[in-house]
């Protein structure tokens, strides 16, 4: 399908990965709403972007509900999320280790809730951001990969669930198979995981190939929303050397 004139509502859009994606979005002509918390990062992305703007917290029940009510987009882009606190599973607390749960998953939850619920118009795609930390593990990163693999769950099940009611709205996860320079979790999980090898970051984000800088990443969602053949499958892997993957297809 094509996005120009599209409705589109992307949480945590104002930096790192989202504010790629935004970009490639307006690029396509689609009539973007970006929701994160930082009022000065908005007002930097509305008077580069012209987009629409909203200053929400993402765990905010009421406000997903009224977001999605007030803007009705006809795609919703979940990629909102906290920096996790890096550090061995012995030296966190459990305050650090839950924070990717009660941010990531919180905010997931709420939203493909009101989704449902609401619901968004039939046709509607919901994209959910997850890891390949879901599919590799993290030790350094505390529950982050076990929330990036919830969020993917989640996904698969609310497409149980719009079926079962008849909604017509698909969920899809969205799983970046490297880490990610130049992003705020990028960046940390990058650093830390180079100072305990005694490499420097740059060197470490090399092991992955060809890099994914977060305009590509925008890219590469683009494509997902526009090609038929993406229409339907649950879970695609992205990076710098393969681009898009299929990792899980059509729900049963």
């Amino acid at each position: 399908m094509s996005l120009k004139g599209k409705t589109i509502v992307v949480t945590g859009g104002s930096r790192g990965l989202g504010l790629g994606l935004v970009e490639a979005l307006v690029d396509q002509s689609a009539k973007v709403t970006v929701v994160a918390r930082d009022p000065a990062a908005l007002a930097a992305v509305e008077q580069k972007l012209s987009v629409a703007v909203i200053s929400a917290d993402v765990t905010d029940e009421e406000a997903a509900k009224r977001i999605l009510a007030d803007v009705r987009p006809e795609v919703l882009v979940l990629n909102a999320g906290a920096t996790p606190r890096m550090g061995r599973l012995d030296q966190l607390s459990w305050a650090d280790f839950t924070a990717p749960w009660e941010t990531d998953v919180k905010a997931g939850l709420y939203w493909i809730q009101s989704a449902l619920n609401l619901p968004l118009a039939p046709g509607a795609r919901v994209l959910v951001g997850s890891s390949g930390a879901a599919q590799q593990g993290s030790p350094l990163s505390g529950g982050y990969a076990g929330a990036k693999r919830m969020l993917w769950f989640m996904a698969s099940y609310a497409n149980g669930i719009a079926k079962q009611k008849g909604l017509g709205i698909r969920f899809q996860a969205i799983v970046p198979q490297q880490i990610i320079g130049g992003t705020g979790v990028g960046d940390e999980a990058s650093s830390a995981y180079a100072r305990s090898i005694g490499i420097e970051r740059e060197a470490f984000l090399a092991r992955f190939g060809a890099p994914l800088p977060p305009r590509r990443f925008g890219d590469h969602l683009v494509a997902l929303l526009e090609d038929p053949q993406y229409a339907t499958s649950v879970a695609f892997g992205l990076k710098g050397d393969t681009g898009i993957t299929v990792l899980e297809g059509e729900a049963a």
